[in-house]
């Protein structure tokens, strides 16, 4: 199983941007024959599933939504994808979120895989990355070029539209530990922008994530705001939604759950800054649609009643300085460098500098290196990628070797 980590760039139709995150396109003219950008929130129950479909037709599913909404998931993606996806994300490794991307990539099929690299004790993940490496040819993990460190990560959709990662920025930065949920606040934080329009899409992020964004130096406005952790009342702090400013927000919760979610705390925070909601438990699936001045959202899979918010980003780049690794405390938890265990991977010290996990080896590394099962490359013995996979391996003893029948991993730069 091939665990290969790309970091640079996305190949093919998909383009990671180097640098600073490129400014939305203000001066993009709009047809009335142009393809909307079109997000389907989709009503899993309890749990989280979005799809992207940009004006040139890529595609991003960003998570599966719980297992029990499996089948109906995938069959919805069916009617709307043609082809397999251009990029999955899972956010984080909860089964809410996860639970349904097995059957969606059966179902349809997918180019690439993105998820923060936090690793997990869950059975279910340990299921899920193994069929991912077997199923899916590029696989990631959103950080940082590294040479232009302290950018963001940004892929490009074609026609303007430009999917940035906000969050995490591992190993450049280290993971969030000692807060409330450590998977929850490093779930991958997304701004997806289209013109004068844009979507916050936020996983299961926790008050630490949105204190850590909001010590950086971003443009978090939000034209639409996927609400964090189903409305649950420790996210969506008023610090962050007076950051974000979102016209409306989407919370993807089940009917009659019992975490009672969305809270009314919450609510009341998204009330007082104005924004409309709607919500899958009443709503259905919500369907999102931006011209680039405006998005569209309708309920009951864009049968319910109109809602049009104009889109309120203003012109210039997300990321509004360099974004640099900031150690500070957060509201809850503290930035370090401890990376959690995960029930598979060997616990022994790694001899790593943690700012170079995942990255390089020591210097003085010359040896064993390992490939993986049907991979092309092969990685430093030490490397963060071969602690999660559970593939076939070969073993060369020195680098000459290894190069005879496989080139360098750019995970690790063996």
């Amino acid at each position: 199983m091939s665990r290969l980590r790309l970091s640079s760039f996305l190949a093919l139709l998909l383009a990671a941007l180097p640098g600073i995150a490129a400014s939305p396109p203000s001066s993009l003219t709009f047809s009335t024959d142009t393809k909307p950008l079109t997000v389907h929130f989709f009503d899993v129950g309890q749990g989280d599933a979005a799809l992207i479909i940009s004006p040139s037709g890529k595609t991003v599913l960003i998570d599966g939504g719980p297992p029990e909404a499996r089948e109906r998931l995938a069959a919805r993606l069916r009617t709307l994808v043609t082809g397999p996806l251009d990029l999955a994300i899972l956010t984080h490794p909860h089964l809410d979120h996860l639970g349904g991307l097995t059957a969606a990539l059966r179902a349809v099929g997918a180019k690439r895989f993105m998820d923060p690299g936090f690793n997990h004790p869950s059975e279910a993940y340990k299921d899920l990355l193994g069929f991912v490496g077997d199923s899916v040819g590029q696989v990631m993990n959103p950080e940082p070029n590294p040479a232009t460190p302290d950018s963001l990560l940004t892929i490009g959709l074609g026609e303007g539209v430009s999917l940035t990662v906000l969050w995490p920025r591992a190993p450049r930065e280290p993971f969030l530990t000692g807060t409330r949920s450590d998977a929850n606040s490093n779930s991958i934080v997304a701004k997806l922008t289209y013109g004068k329009t844009s979507f916050l899409l936020v996983g299961d992020a926790e008050p630490d994530t949105e204190a850590a964004l909001l010590q950086r130096p971003l443009d978090l406005t939000a034209t639409v705001l996927k609400v964090a952790h189903h409305g649950g009342r420790h996210s969506s702090t008023a610090a962050f939604l007076a950051a974000a400013k979102p016209q409306a927000a989407v919370i993807s919760v089940g009917a009659k759950n019992d975490y009672g979610h969305p809270a009314r705390e919450t609510l009341e925070r998204l009330d007082a800054v104005g924004a409309h909601v709607l919500r899958t438990d009443r709503d259905g699936e919500v369907i999102a649609a931006s011209d680039g001045h405006s998005v569209t959202l309708r309920g009951n899979g864009g049968t319910g009643t109109l809602l049009v918010v104009p889109g309120n980003l203003k012109p210039g780049p997300i990321a509004l300085g360099p974004v640099v690794p900031n150690p500070s405390r957060t509201q809850r938890g503290t930035v370090a460098s401890v990376e959690p265990r995960n029930e598979d991977r060997d616990t022994s010290p790694d001899p790593t500098p943690p700012g170079e996990r995942g990255t390089a080896a020591s210097a003085g590394s010359s040896g064993p290196y390992v490939g993986l099962k049907n991979s092309k490359v092969f990685h430093r013995e030490t490397c963060s990628t071969l602690k999660r996979s559970k593939s076939e391996r070969t073993l060369y003893l020195n680098r000459e070797a290894a190069l005879r029948e496989r080139r360098p991993a750019e995970d690790c730069h063996p």
